[in-house]
């Protein structure tokens, strides 16, 4: 298991498009992964779990994936948030 923080720094925070890429990405994927804020743990491929996690801008994050490809799936995950989800 791997598990990386990472803080939403796009200003509109995870609404749907962002949502909607994260969990596209993460479809990529074998491997199981979860996003936690606070104690609230979500299924990162569900779409509806992501956005109703309700992650603002500022919000930290912790990503959790375990499986074969776990860390080329966090890393691509990271990247996402580190890159605004491409929207500034």
């Amino acid at each position: 298991m791997i598990e990386q923080k990472v803080t939403v720094t796009n200003r509109a925070g995870v609404h749907a498009r962002p949502a909607a890429l994260l969990v596209q990405k993460i479809n990529e994927f074998k491997c199981t992964i979860y996003l936690e804020k606070g104690q609230d743990k979500i299924n990162a491929k569900s779409i509806m779990g992501v956005i109703t996690l309700g992650a603002g801008y500022g919000t930290e994050l912790t990503i959790r994936a375990e499986g074969e490809d776990e860390v080329q799936a966090v890393k691509t995950l990271v990247h996402l948030f580190e890159s605004k989800f491409e929207e500034d």
